[in-house]
């Protein structure tokens, strides 16, 4: 399925060395899956990739902050991506990756 929001083409270009993705509207935003497995989320601009106790702090030492969908709630297991790494396709794939162990509970 294609989608026509600059940004989330952008995203699946970046992500093309990942592999077949799955980009899928979820209440206003987007999710992102391979192989089945929830990864990461597009919403307003942003990227977030799923993390864990390992990963989280990586994001955290690029200053990144974890996805609000609204006011009153925050995801915490989901960092917004730093710029250099969405820009920066092979690094995109390797984060990416690693979000994709995080979702199916393999350590990265």
């Amino acid at each position: 399925m294609m989608y026509h929001e600059p940004f989330v083409e952008f995203v699946r270009d970046q992500l093309r060395d990942l592999g077949t993705i799955q980009i899928r509207r979820m209440f206003g935003s987007f999710g992102l899956y391979a192989h089945g497995v929830f990864f990461g989320i597009i919403s307003d601009g942003e990227l977030y990739f799923k993390t864990n106790d390992q990963t989280r702090p990586e994001y955290e030492a690029f200053g990144m902050a974890p996805f609000r969908p609204n006011a009153h709630q925050t995801l915490k297991t989901y960092y917004a991506v730093p710029p250099d790494i969405l820009e920066d396709s092979e690094q995109l794939v390797v984060w990416a990756e690693r979000a994709i162990r995080c979702a199916s509970d393999k350590l990265p």
